[in-house]
């Protein structure tokens, strides 16, 4: 198990969830929890979760108005989750109150990680430039994104894994970069414009990996997780 790469438990129940984690035995291995299964399950999913050693990702993406977000947060860092994330877009002063409600609601020493969506990895340049009507080049964007981000108590963004390098040089090394997007090369993209194989993720600053379809749509999940950590260590032969 390697523990910066994350299984996407992108199931509507906590059933199917469970029974691919004990078919593929990816018993205690780190996993994201997003919206579709956290709100049909709740904080009980949370806690089936933590009980089997899992590291978690909820992956909600909160946001609202400033103290809307920091009370969620706070009830949120009382499940123990490791990492969950806001939209840079909500502004500065969301940022800093989800931040604070995370100090504020977690147990001694286990404070989870508050990373800040940039601009979503399924856009590309022309739908955040034409829908979004932010002007300017998407990368330029998500490193203004993840430095405003930084400023204001993120731990990190999440960003696709052609950013990760260039925030790194401005946010500096130890800001973490969550990249989704992760495909084995023989897996298709889907809805996700900006991918990249665990290989170049690796050679191009991503810090931690959020892996789904090219697992969960695999024939065999478990030899394709096992190849996704062989090629975030060594490289594509």
């Amino acid at each position: 198990m390697i523990e910066n790469i994350y299984l996407a438990l992108d199931f509507p129940t906590w059933e199917e969830a469970n029974d691919f984690i004990e078919w593929n035995e990816f018993h205690g291995i780190p996993v994201k929890v997003g919206m579709e299964l956290y709100y049909r399950e709740g904080p009980r999913l949370i806690e089936s979760l933590k009980e089997n050693g899992h590291a978690i990702f909820l992956d909600l993406k909160l946001h609202d108005i400033p103290t809307t977000v920091m009370k969620a947060m706070k009830n949120i860092a009382g499940l123990g989750v490791d990492m969950v994330n806001v939209h840079a877009l909500g502004g500065s002063d969301m940022i800093r109150r989800a931040k604070e409600g995370l100090m504020a609601g977690s147990p001694t020493n286990h404070e989870p990680k508050l990373i800040a969506v940039t601009i979503m990895t399924s856009m590309d340049n022309a739908a955040m430039n034409d829908e979004l009507k932010i002007q300017g080049n998407l990368q330029n964007n998500v490193i203004h994104f993840a430095d405003f981000a930084r400023e204001n108590g993120a731990d990190g963004v999440v960003c696709s894994v052609h950013e990760a390098n260039r925030i790194k040089d401005v946010c500096g090394a130890s800001f973490l970069t969550v990249t989704p997007g992760i495909r084995l090369q023989e897996s298709a993209d889907d809805d996700q414009k900006r991918i990249a194989t665990p290989a170049f993720a690796r050679e191009n600053g991503a810090d931690i990996l959020v892996a789904g379809r090219t697992i969960t749509n695999s024939r065999n999940p478990k030899s394709a997780y096992e190849n996704v950590q062989k090629e975030w260590l060594y490289g594509v032969e």
